[in-house]
C-alpha cells in the first residue's frame, strides 16, 4: 500500500530509534530529564521564545494554550474550518469553558478587518474576547501558507486590543520550506506558538509550544492537570530533536513530490480543490461524476490509501516515506480509474 492519508504516519527513522536507546533520562515531572530540557531550549531558541514546553500531542498544546490564555465564559476568534475548531472535539468548550466564535476566511487567512470587527465590547450581554488563534499551514485550506503581512497586521491589532494570538502551527517547517521565511519570524507574530513534531518532521510522537517563561510555567501546570506530565521522556525527546534540527531541513522534498502529484492529478482529468503550496494535496471528483467515497474505493483497490475530505473531495498528503516512485505509481492509478470512469 502507498499511504498518502497524512503526514502522521511516518515511521522514526533508524537514527531516531538509535537516540531513544541511547537518551539521557531523568524524572521530567521533576524537570531532571535532561533530554526533554535540552530539546526545550532548543524549540524555544528556533521560535524565538523565551521557553518552550514538550507535550504530547498537537491537540494536547493547542488545548493548553487556550486553557492558559483565557478564562471560563470567554470568547475565541479562529478561522471556520480551524483544526482547533474542526477536529479538535469542542475541547475548547469542554476543557477551557470558551465558546469559539469562527470567522470565514479565504483559504484559512482570515482577514485582520474581519477579526477586529467581531471583537466584543465591553457589554454585560456579551462574552469578553480571550484570544485569536491562527494557525498556520491550514489543513482544510490544503496545506496553505498563511502570509507573514497578514499575521503582522493581525498581531498589531490584537496587541492594540489587549487580546493574546495563539498560533497552531503544527506544520509551520512547511511554511517555512515553501517561502524561506523562518519559522521564528512567522512565531514572532504571536504570543504562542505550538509546533507538531510527529508530522512531516517524522517523529513517533510529541509537540512543542512556546511562548514566555510566565506562560510555560502556568501551561505546565495544564499539562500536568490534563495528564500529560510524563516521567522519563527523554527516551521520546530524542527523536523529537533529530526532527526538529535534521528533517526540518527536508521538506522541500514532500514538497516537489505534491506539486508532481497534483500535476499527474490535472493531467489524469482530474481536478484540485486549491492550489497546492506545501505538501496537501486535495482532488475534487465532482467533474467526473463520481463521490469521494467511490474514488477512495477505487483508490483502494489499487493500493492507494488517502482521505475523504468531502462528499466529493479527497486528500492526499506527501511526507517522508513516500518516495518519489510511488507519487508516479499513484498517478498511473488515477489515470487508470480516469480511463474507466
Amino acid at each position: 500500500m502507498i499511504d498518502l492519508r497524512s503526514d502522521t504516519v511516518t515511521k522514526p527513522t533508524q537514527a531516531m530509534r538509535e537516540a531513544s536507546f541511547h537518551a539521557k533520562v531523568g524524572d521530567d515531572v521533576y524537570e531532571e530529564d535532561p533530554t526533554v530540557t535540552k530539546l526545550e531550549e532548543k524549540a524555544a531558541d528556533m521560535l524565538g521564545k523565551e521557553a518552550a514546553l514538550f507535550v504530547t500531542s498537537g491537540v494536547q498544546g493547542n488545548q493548553i494554550a487556550v486553557l492558559t490564555h483565557t478564562q471560563p465564559g470567554q470568547e475565541i476568534l479562529l478561522e471556520e474550518e480551524a483544526h482547533v475548531f474542526y477536529y479538535e472535539g469542542a475541547a475548547i468548550s469542554a476543557f477551557a469553558g470558551v465558546q469559539p466564535r469562527t470567522i470565514k476566511g479565504t483559504r484559512g487567512v482570515m482577514a485582520p478587518a474581519d477579526l477586529e470587527a467581531a471583537i466584543r465590547p465591553e457589554d454585560v450581554h456579551l462574552p469578553e474576547t480571550g484570544l485569536i488563534l491562527l494557525e498556520n499551514t491550514h489543513n482544510r485550506a490544503g496545506g496553505a501558507v498563511l502570509p507573514l503581512e497578514t499575521m503582522e497586521v493581525t498581531y498589531q491589532m490584537a496587541q492594540a486590543n489587549n487580546i493574546p494570538v495563539h498560533l497552531d502551527g503544527a506544520r509551520l517547517f512547511n511554511a517555512q520550506a515553501a517561502t524561506g521565511i523562518s519559522a521564528k519570524t512567522y512565531a514572532n507574530q504571536a504570543d504562542t506558538v505550538q509546533i507538531c513534531l510527529s508530522k512531516g518532521l517524522g517523529a513517533p510522537v510529541g509537540s512543542i509550544i512556546a511562548g514566555s517563561h510566565q506562560f510555560i510555567k502556568q501551561a505546565r501546570k495544564w499539562r500536568k492537570r490534563l495528564g500529560g506530565g510524563l516521567r522519563q521522556v527523554g527516551v521520546i525527546a530524542a527523536p523529537a530533536m533529530i526532527a526538529l534540527t535534521e528533517m526540518s531541513k527536508r521538506l522541500d522534498e514532500d514538497h516537489k513530490h505534491a506539486t508532481k502529484l497534483a500535476n499527474g492529478i490535472e493531467e489524469a482529468g482530474f481536478e484540485l480543490a486549491y492550489p497546492v503550496e506545501t505538501n496537501i494535496v486535495i482532488m475534487d471528483v465532482a467533474s467526473a461524476g463520481i463521490s469521494g467515497a467511490d474514488m477512495m474505493t477505487r483508490l483502494a483497490d489499487d493500493g492507494i490509501q488517502a482521505v475523504q475530505f468531502g462528499p466529493t473531495l479527497v486528500r492526499f498528503v506527501t511526507h517522508y516515506d513516500v518516495s518519489e516512485e510511488e507519487i508516479d505509481e499513484t498517478i498511473l492509478v488515477l489515470k487508470k480509474i480516469k480511463s474507466m470512469l
